[in-house]
């Protein structure tokens, strides 16, 4: 798959996601090797998920998420959660991957995720 295969199934996806109900892409690039996307997702439930994507070919030839933030806020833009992977809190397990929860303000530790993990996660579906 190329990176910009990746990126039409990525919207493609929103499309048809019953979740999404409209999206906008702020920033898109993709090369041969690497691409990046950032956008904005409303939901069904009126919240909205802003998000960026740094993707690059992996070894093997798939499609690795090598950066990521997944900003999920109310409607009137109070934080939900972020999901990122920016290296700032080496100490958690599962460094650098980490969640910032809105309500409580606390910092734990995440996984990996993708754009498809984060909207299965938010609609409480299964992969």
């Amino acid at each position: 798959m190329t990176i910009e295969a990746y990126l039409a199934d990525m919207k493609e996806g929103f499309v048809s996601d019953p979740l999404v109900v409209q999206f906008r892409v702020i920033r898109e690039r993709s090369t041969l090797v690497d691409g990046h996307i950032r956008a904005r997702l409303e939901l069904s439930d009126s919240s909205q998920l802003e998000f960026s994507e740094y993707m690059q070919h992996s070894s093997e030839g798939e499609i690795v998420v090598v950066t990521y933030s997944y900003h999920w806020a109310t409607g009137d833009n109070e934080l939900i959660k972020r999901w990122d992977n920016a290296p700032h809190y080496p100490d958690l397990p599962g460094f650098p991957d980490h969640i910032h929860d809105g309500a409580t303000g606390e910092v734990t530790s995440g996984r990996p995720m993708s754009i498809a993990s984060m909207l299965a996660e938010i609609g409480g579906r299964s992969l």
